[in-house]
């Protein structure tokens, strides 16, 4: 028997494998779309920093849909290099849309799923904060950002392998002139928050509870 939670949301190649949890705490103050890293470095759904931003999100109030990308565990269809990869996302927010019509819609994505959830994210009038885990600003250039207007979250290591924590600040620089940002470094991480998992929960719990939407 399929887990309580799990389920398949239908795309256009098939269906993508993903997990429903809602907060214990009525009523809801939100929903959240979370996406995972790279698939070809194993990311999935699975992912501890993805299940301890999600369980951020729960704790301040928010539905979560976590999904696997097309290509990655039980989901339908093959890798696409981030570019089947939003089409994916915007799926996520279909299903959350349709299933909480009335309900504010937050979108996380860690690494990888960073880039792709921020490219969907500022585009779509659905999605009212953005929240962006180990951005990797020394693989991707993130320069789409800085026509953004919603509130972005950035989380990061310390000693984040992917990205520079000064190139990101300079980033998050830019992007403030435009939009209400919020930089949370968390000291002594790396990339992966191995043993900073606490503090990157406590950061997204704390933001989304005392930050406006859009």
């Amino acid at each position: 028997m399929y887990p309580t939670g799990n389920l398949f949301v239908p795309v256009s190649h098939g269906r993508l494998e993903a997990i429903l949890k809602t907060p214990r705490a009525e009523p809801l103050r939100g929903v959240a779309l979370v996406l995972h890293p790279h698939p070809r470095g194993g990311g999935t759904m699975h992912n501890k920093v993805v299940f301890r931003a999600a369980a951020a999100l729960n704790d301040a109030g928010l539905a979560t849909l976590r999904i696997n990308f097309r290509g990655v565990g039980q989901s339908t269809g093959t890798h696409d290099e981030g570019y089947g990869e939003r089409d994916d996302a915007r799926a996520g927010l279909d299903y959350l849309s349709e299933n909480y019509p009335s309900q504010e819609i937050t979108l996380c994505g860690f690494s990888f799923g960073a880039r792709v959830g921020l490219e969907v994210g500022i585009d779509d009038d659905r999605v009212k904060r953005l929240i962006s885990i180990g951005t990797p600003v020394d693989k991707y250039d993130f320069s789409f950002l800085e026509s953004c207007r919603k509130p972005i979250l950035f989380v990061h290591g310390e000693h984040d392998e992917y990205g520079n924590v000064d190139g990101l600040r300079e980033l998050v620089a830019r992007v403030s002139e435009n939009a209400p940002t919020e930089l949370r470094v968390i000291k002594g991480a790396g990339h992966f928050f191995d043993d900073q998992l606490d503090g990157l929960k406590r950061a997204i719990t704390d933001w989304v509870v005392t930050s406006p939407a859009e």
